[in-house]
């Protein structure tokens, strides 16, 4: 499928079939997305946990909304490998390369027939506590994934997109 029709037809999913489990070819792509996304330098920061037992997506579900996705992934990256950029003080990729990595497993999902939900609506020392991550592993993001219900439909906002000339300037 060409790609802008496939970003234009991805949303946000929050019904999720929870008894439709995702194949594993299906999530060994997904996966393999996020291993092939860009990352600063090629440092390959990330960590991406898959929660998907009943005890990982219950502590998930305790922590944010994951509309009973039967997979989600737990995208975070590692403090020890992040590129850290000489010319600013303090910063680093682990946020922007989580993202890239993300977007990439995002767009795979949708590929393969499969809906997903970018999260960030959780408190990252929670997540961490939660999941015992160690010290340098910091949570980004996740990315609930699944099949979608009968009751599934984009929100109504989900077309509202802002025109170019609102968006893009040269300079």
């Amino acid at each position: 499928m060409e790609f802008l029709k496939l970003a234009e037809q991805r949303y946000s999913e929050r019904a999720f079939d929870k008894a439709h489990q995702i194949e594993e070819e299906k999530l060994s792509k997904i996966l393999e997305a996020g291993r092939l996304a860009p990352t600063a330098c090629n440092f390959q920061p990330q960590k991406v946990y898959v929660l998907r037992t009943e005890d990982s997506l219950w502590k998930a579900a305790k922590l944010t909304h994951t509309y009973d996705a039967p997979i989600v992934l737990l995208v975070c990256y590692d403090m020890n490998i992040v590129w850290k950029n000489a010319r600013e003080e303090g910063f680093h990729s682990g946020e922007q390369d989580a993202s890239s990595v993300l977007t990439s497993m995002m767009f795979e999902a949708e590929s393969l027939g499969l809906h997903s939900l970018w999260i960030r609506g959780f408190n990252s020392k929670a997540v961490a506590e939660s999941f015992e991550l160690p010290e340098n592993i910091k949570p980004a993001m996740m990315l609930a994934i699944g099949y979608p219900t009968s009751a599934s439909a984009p929100s109504p906002r989900h077309k509202d997109r802002k025109p170019l000339s609102e968006t893009v300037e040269e300079k």
